[in-house]
């Protein structure tokens, strides 16, 4: 048999491999959640998130440091508070969660670089996104309690502000307020196709943020659609958007694709909770290599088109780069 191409050529050794590798990442493209609660020497592990934990501000210095240590150089910060009200006003308060948190980690760990989740529902009594009139979000009367939060979190420290609450007009909103107070270098990285996804239960515990009545279909996305995907993008980019988000990942590459394939911005995919849950435990039942699943799906999403990974799995991936096992 005469055959001139032979595909198995290029995959003979582990050198040749890399060399012709198609999907190349690093560590700094890499993103931690970290949940921030009240209290004193607090590590509490999430009982649906195992090896995840929430950190109360005395110990939080701790994970900034491992993060840093691996190489991972960004962090995004999730807020528990203490107290929640109607309006969730400890949102924006001088003295929330994570103001104290950002003046706190920009002391003792200033190297990181910190993003901070925008949104409400970890604030409000009602663990909706937005102010109710009536059983509704009130998507105008939200717009600027959502900018007021960015603006205090970039006031105590944060170097990129990412919206999440999916209201209408949003991106706009918070980039005039934040160039009327002279911070006009603060990039918004904006959940722009954020799915209304079951994907995303473990994190409601661990952030005690799920609703208290009905579901936030209203507002976040419906996962049989692809086309509004890009409508919504879209929209961000014209109001000023920096950076583009896709939420989910693992059940969202095609969008991840069609995002990478229509923008001209960097594109960022959160592998939410329940993704990292699904292979913690299956990990544990001894039903996968839990290493190689983590690198594969890793993988994918970069190869998907994502430029910048929200991950739990951060440290370890940036590990697997640094073998060179990924990347």
């Amino acid at each position: 048999m005469d055959m001139t191409i032979r595909s198995r050529r290029l995959r003979s050794t582990p050198v040749l491999r890399k060399m012709v590798r198609e999907t190349r990442m690093d560590a700094s493209s890499l993103i931690y959640p970290l949940f921030v609660r009240e209290g004193e020497n607090v590590k509490e592990e999430i009982s649906s998130m195992p090896g995840q934990y929430r950190y109360s501000l005395d110990r939080m210095p701790e994970v900034l440091n491992e993060m840093a240590d691996a190489g991972v150089t960004s962090v995004m910060l999730f807020g528990i508070p203490d107290i929640k009200d109607e309006c969730g006003t400890g949102a924006w308060s001088e003295y929330g969660i994570i103001q104290k948190a950002l003046r706190k980690a920009k002391k003792e760990v200033p190297d990181l670089y910190y993003i901070t989740d925008v949104c409400m529902c970890e604030y409000t009594s009602h663990g909706h996104c937005g102010i109710l009139s009536g059983d509704r979000v009130d998507n105008d009367k939200t717009l600027p309690m959502i900018a007021k939060i960015a603006l205090s979190q970039v006031q105590a420290g944060a170097d990129m502000v990412a919206p999440s609450d999916m209201m209408d007009g949003r991106v706009s909103e918070i980039r005039s307020l934040l160039d009327q107070h002279g911070y006009t270098d603060v990039p918004i990285m904006s959940y722009a196709a954020k799915y209304a996804s079951a994907f995303y239960g473990p994190f409601r515990d661990a952030a005690g943020s799920a609703p208290s009545f009905g579901d936030r279909k209203d507002y976040q996305m419906d996962y049989h659609n692809r086309l509004e995907a890009l409508k919504e993008v879209k929209q961000d980019c014209e109001e000023g958007a920096d950076i583009i988000m896709v939420k989910p990942a693992l059940s969202y590459l095609d969008i991840v694709r069609d995002v990478r394939n229509t923008v001209d911005l960097p594109v960022a995919a959160y592998s939410v909770s329940g993704e990292y849950a699904m292979i913690k435990a299956a990990a544990i039942k001894g039903w996968i290599d839990e290493d190689q699943m983590i690198c594969e799906t890793a993988a994918g999403i970069y190869r998907a088109g994502c430029d910048i990974l929200l991950t739990y799995f951060a440290k370890e991936i940036a590990g697997f780069m640094r073998e060179g096992r990924i990347g």
